[in-house]
């Protein structure tokens, strides 16, 4: 069998796996501006669907920058990257990073290079092949707005989360994102079923809200008519679980963990309840002293 041979067949193999639905789910963690929770998010997603026993891969695509690993708490066992492997100069299980906290879980840094064009088309598309076969899921850690590694994180996906901040600018931005996430996929150049959206909004603060500083639920559900997959609250435990090398949802006793919780739930398909939109109702010393920040 020659190389062309074997290229045909591993296609194959893999449509006919495709059909049977056998192959991983592609998920991609997105947002239309930086700093808005989007690796917080995809490492607390992956981590919560391995911990659901989900065999999970999380890939950092934001080349250059490289903070999944930083989160997840695994810096200092990166020895290869994504780019190493499309460049063939090491294998996908050489660069796979296993979780020591959760079972099933694995992670695939991103490459420090400067050279944002190290990344390839046709080299994604067969990075996420080999894993679609493995795993359950594979989750995509987008760089914000329209840069390369973000149009090939995203190019491959099934789904999309798409992580808004509630305020008038990520909204904006988060809308824009909606708008590639329609015409520039694969599936949509395929004219195929289109990526299915949801929408995670996080650092919510219900007080502020109330007072005019923040936009409603209801404001950003009419503006980006997304699917509402989670709702995470602005909590001290998502900044002290990423100075830890932690995942927040592994703080399952805070309130941003919890969200997590529930948000990896409604992405397996169940109907859970929405919590944490609601301002907190203050006593009497709450309110003559402050506090009563959110765990």
């Amino acid at each position: 069998m020659d190389a062309n041979d074997g290229i045909a067949f591993m296609s194959q193999r893999h449509t006919i796996l495709k059909r049977m639905g056998i192959l991983a789910k592609v998920i991609v963690v997105t947002s239309g501006k930086g700093g808005v929770g989007k690796t917080t998010s995809a490492a607390s997603i992956s981590t919560g669907l391995a911990m659901r026993g989900k065999k999970t891969v999380v890939i950092d695509f934001d080349v250059g920058l490289r903070n999944l690993d930083l989160i997840m708490g695994c810096e200092r066992r990166v020895v290869y990257d994504l780019v190493n492997v499309i460049q063939g100069e090491a294998g996908l299980n050489q660069a796979m990073i296993r979780d020591k906290r959760v079972d099933n879980l694995f992670i695939l840094p991103a490459s420090q290079t400067r050279d944002k064009e190290a990344l390839t088309q046709e080299g994604v598309k067969e990075v996420l092949e080999k894993l679609r076969e493995e795993f359950d899921f594979i989750i995509c850690d987008s760089p914000a707005g329209i840069e390369r590694g973000a149009q090939l994180a995203m190019y491959f996906a099934d789904e999309a989360v798409v992580v808004t901040n509630p305020e008038v600018s990520s909204v904006r931005d988060s809308d824009r994102i909606l708008g590639l996430l329609a015409s520039k996929t694969q599936r949509a150049e395929q004219n195929n079923e289109p990526v299915r959206e949801h929408l995670l909004i996080a650092r919510y603060n219900p007080d502020r809200v109330t007072s005019g500083d923040m936009l409603t639920l209801d404001d950003i559900r009419e503006i980006l008519a997304v699917e509402l997959v989670g709702l995470i609250p602005e909590s001290e435990a998502v900044l002290r679980a990423s100075n830890q090398g932690v995942p927040v949802i592994n703080e399952s006793s805070s309130d941003a963990g919890m969200a997590y919780l529930d948000t990896v739930s409604r992405l397996l398909g169940e109907d859970v309840p929405l919590r944490f939109h609601q301002a907190s109702k203050k006593g009497l010393l709450t309110r003559m002293f402050g506090g009563g920040g959110r765990r």
